[in-house]
């Protein structure tokens, strides 16, 4: 019998918080380097795996990290799609997955059809179609017509801020938020130095904009407290709540960027990893966001029922 998450999370909290263990409970498999785009803001389909991991592999490293205390798994890639073993698929890891841990998402680039049963699934979208496709390739419009086909009820736009799209981050939330559940945003991570990078001021400027829509019920799903302290500074990362691991099967604990790249946490625009600081130290707003986006509830999945049009409430 599953445990209720209310339950699994307040365990987690009494561990951490009063028993002082320091565990993660937020995992990242970035199960492959490989990727269909050549998105050019991102480092990770120039990387080359010379072997990716079996199934059986997958598998061990995902017991190994409920072991640890993940109860929130992401699969990321390059493309999780194009992840394979003989039969099995990323299909096979997402039902593996979905037997071990409380919530169970993935990450895309939209381009394949977004019918797998994960609890929630973000399909990443950087701009309206000129900037998205200077981006990502010419790919808008089979995103766009793969987001409206699916029956998937949990589908998130994730975008990422940099300096070719900011100046129409507003316009493509507006459009967005019809089609998907909500929108979260993280800004471009200066993994190498290639001038993708939004300025303090400007990011001051795009986050005052997307706060003002989230006011006026544009479905941005990021808590005002998080859009805040992006904008502002000065938040406490709890980067020992999470736990990455790479297509080779190596896992690290902490930061994102571990082993990926240099560590620069004065341009750190994570906003997914402001918001679970911030839920830890009990903030009721990132709370919130967290129950919404990780869909606990993952019978909605199955029985049609269209969530996409749930309002965005003002937190």
């Amino acid at each position: 019998m599953r445990v209720p998450w209310p339950v699994t999370l307040l365990h987690y909290y009494i561990q951490v918080r009063l028993q002082k263990q320091r565990r993660p409970i937020l995992g990242g498999f970035k199960i492959t380097h490989r990727c269909n785009l050549r998105c050019i803001h991102c480092p990770f389909w120039k990387r080359r795996t010379q072997r990716e991991l079996e199934f059986n592999a997958v598998r061990d490293i995902m017991h190994q990290l409920h072991r640890m205390g993940v109860r929130i798994l992401i699969l990321e890639g390059g493309e999780p799609f194009l992840w394979c073993d003989g039969p099995y698929t990323i299909y096979d890891v997402v039902e593996e997955a979905r037997r071990l841990f409380m919530s169970v998402g993935l990450t895309t680039n939209g381009t394949f059809p977004l019918d797998v049963p994960a609890s929630t699934i973000w399909v990443s979208m950087d701009g309206l179609e000129a900037t998205h496709d200077a981006i990502r390739g010419p790919t808008f419009h089979r995103v766009l017509e793969n987001i409206r086909r699916s029956n998937h009820t949990n589908i998130y736009a994730n975008i990422t801020i940099n300096r070719l799209n900011v100046h129409e981050i507003p316009d493509l939330i507006h459009f967005l938020s019809p089609l998907v559940r909500g929108c979260t945003i993280q800004f471009h991570y200066p993994y190498t130095d290639d001038g993708l990078c939004v300025g303090a001021d400007e990011r001051r400027r795009v986050l005052d904009r997307i706060m003002d829509l989230k006011r006026r019920g544009a479905a941005v799903a990021d808590s005002f407290r998080a859009l805040r302290s992006l904008r502002d500074g000065g938040w406490r990362c709890h980067d020992w709540m999470l736990a990455n691991v790479d297509p080779n099967g190596q896992v690290n604990t902490g930061c994102y960027v571990r082993h990926r790249g240099p560590i620069a946490c004065r341009t750190c625009g994570f906003a997914a990893h402001v918001e679970i600081s911030q839920a830890f130290e009990l903030h009721l707003p990132s709370i919130l966001v967290g129950a919404r986006i990780f869909h606990y509830n993952k019978t909605a999945l199955y029985t049609g029922v269209n969530t996409k049009q749930i309002q965005n409430s003002n937190i």
